[in-house]
């Protein structure tokens, strides 16, 4: 077959094949072969991906690198993976942050080298598998597989208490996976019994969970059935991202997980859980959808705010990090939920900003634990004298998290806040107060940690980044910039499914016209513009 049609294919299970290499052919006491091997399909993982960006056409399919073959013809099940401009953005993120936490793990692990990179490899392939399925029941199963290797990186590999955390993620994303399959068997059994042929057909009559098809006939379901299928999606992805009240596990999993984890589960993880709200639960179920806004919107404003302030409440700065991405979040929910082009617009694009930034907060947070063995901001001060370069890249993160102009979150937010101020001054007015909360905290772990005197005397001898750690953050601060001052790329390729998924769960939004401004003659040209209409 074509490069095109397997590249999905590679992408997605060229990380397993390294961990099977890692499992088979090297022993535990090889460190050093066992973090090349890692390191190199973590990177050669990243390398393949970029040409999805140069081949996918935005004005093309809805969905490309379309690969579909029989999985379960008894229940309708097929294994079928494709991806449209969103999916694209999320895979790229997905790699590049693969290879950072990779890279960035050589001197923070020291103990079982062997497990931990082949559960953060198969860690990879479930997050790509999620984000490139187009059959329910595939997305499900990467969606669990990912649970596990995530699982253990915290619970083995984590801090003080780090089984609790570990647990505590695992039950909570569990149940969310429950309720979330409750709801695909929900479609199911309407299908099968006759009411709607939601799956269309599969093979011969039998129902199927096939994404595309489900598209076409979603907005047949019944409203009550809607309501309750949504609601079982809503609070699986709903606890993935985290939004208020659901994110109580998402601080102990931060805290107690590896740098490496911590990067994956802010940079990656979370944003699976708005992507299920993307790509399933705005067009599948758009009449339920529109019924919930208030009450969604509610909550994402509420976890913006509460978010915030709990964060500037923090002494630990990796908690600290760990509820600012609550008010990320709330953020992303918020403009999703305006069900307009630029609101979904800065969603994705906050998604992928969060990523960038707050992973490479993670990782700086790391660097210098790594060194001080503490993470609480009480025990720096003055940094800025002993590590010019940290603190130059922290700050730098710092403005990107903040949402200062030329980086790349105020975009994001901006974007975000059009979106809301079109459906709600409130809306927007309410979210606002929660940049005004975020700048605040943020500058206030800067102030502490980096100016002032060096008070501590394990401060003084601290040495500042060397050039592999560098090397991890260079390209998140490139990508920070290039969103910051030209965002049009990453619009332009996401454009086209997002106008999709608004035609759907909102068709009458794009039919409305758009008021043109009237431009008034200049007084010396009044007389040449009489009997002309101004434009």
């Amino acid at each position: 077959m074509e490069f095109a049609t397997n590249l999905l294919n590679i992408i997605t299970y060229l990380p397993l094949v390294g961990a099977l290499v890692i499992v088979f052919a090297l022993r535990a006491d090889s460190t050093r072969a066992i973090k090349a091997v890692a390191t190199i399909v973590a990177g050669l993982d990243f390398v393949v991906s970029v040409p999805l960006w140069f081949l996918y056409e935005p004005g093309g399919a809805p969905f490309q690198f379309d690969f579909q073959a029989s999985w379960i013809p008894s229940v309708g099940a097929s294994y079928h993976v494709g991806v449209d401009g969103i999916s694209i953005l999320l895979i790229l993120l997905t790699t590049l942050l693969g290879f950072i936490a990779v890279y960035s793990s050589f001197t923070a692990i020291t103990h079982r080298h062997k497990e931990y990179y082949v559960f953060l490899l198969l860690l990879q392939t479930g997050m790509l598998g999620v984000f490139i399925s187009l059959d329910l029941v595939l997305f499900y199963v990467f969606w669990e597989v990912m649970l596990v290797p995530m699982y253990f990186l915290i619970g083995v590999w984590g801090g003080a208490r780090k089984l609790y955390a570990a647990i505590k993620f695992f039950l909570y994303t569990l149940v969310g996976s429950v309720l979330m399959l409750v709801g695909i068997l929900a479609l199911y059994f309407y299908n099968s019994t006759g009411l709607q042929a939601i799956g269309l057909v599969g093979l011969g009559n039998a129902p199927s969970f096939d994404v595309t098809q489900l598209y076409t006939i979603a907005g047949q379901i019944p409203a009550g059935l809607q309501f309750w299928i949504f609601l079982a999606f809503f609070v699986g992805f709903a606890i993935k991202v985290p939004m208020f009240p659901f994110h109580t596990w998402l601080p102990d999993a931060h805290v107690e997980a590896p740098t490496a984890g911590s990067v994956i589960l802010a940079g990656v993880l979370l944003k699976m859980g708005t992507y299920g709200f993307i790509r399933f639960s705005l067009p599948m179920l758009p009449n339920a959808t529109r019924e919930a806004v208030p009450w969604v919107v509610a909550l994402a404003i509420i976890g913006i705010i509460y978010g915030g302030l709990v964060a500037m409440a923090q002494k630990d700065m990796k908690k600290l990090v760990a509820y600012s991405s609550v008010s990320h979040l709330g953020f992303v929910m918020l403009g999703m939920f305006a069900l307009n082009p630029q609101g979904l617009s800065g969603s994705v694009l906050q998604m992928i900003n969060h990523g960038l930034s707050t992973g490479g907060l993670f990782l700086l947070v790391g660097i210098v634990y790594e060194r001080r063995h503490t993470r609480a901001i009480a025990d720096y001060g003055g940094l800025a004298k002993v590590m010019p370069i940290y603190a130059m890249l922290f700050l730098i993160l710092t403005l990107a998290s903040i949402g200062l102009p030329t980086l790349n979150g105020f975009i994001g937010e901006f974007t975000i806040l059009i979106g809301a101020l079109d459906r709600s001054t409130l809306w927007a007015v309410l979210a606002s107060t929660g940049i005004v909360i975020g700048a605040a905290y943020m500058l206030w772990l800067y102030q502490r940690v980096f100016f002032g005197e060096v008070t501590h005397e394990e401060n003084k001898t601290l040495k500042d980044v060397n050039l592999r750690e560098q090397w991890t953050l260079i390209p998140l601060i490139v990508l920070c910039f290039w969103i910051g001052i030209y965002p049009k790329p990453f619009f332009r390729i996401m454009e086209p499914s997002i106008e999709r998924i608004v035609r759907v769960v909102d068709p009458d939004y794009l039919k409305q016209p758009v008021a043109q401004p009237q431009a008034m003659p200049l007084p010396a040209l009044a007389d040449d513009a009489a009997g002309h209409t101004a434009r």
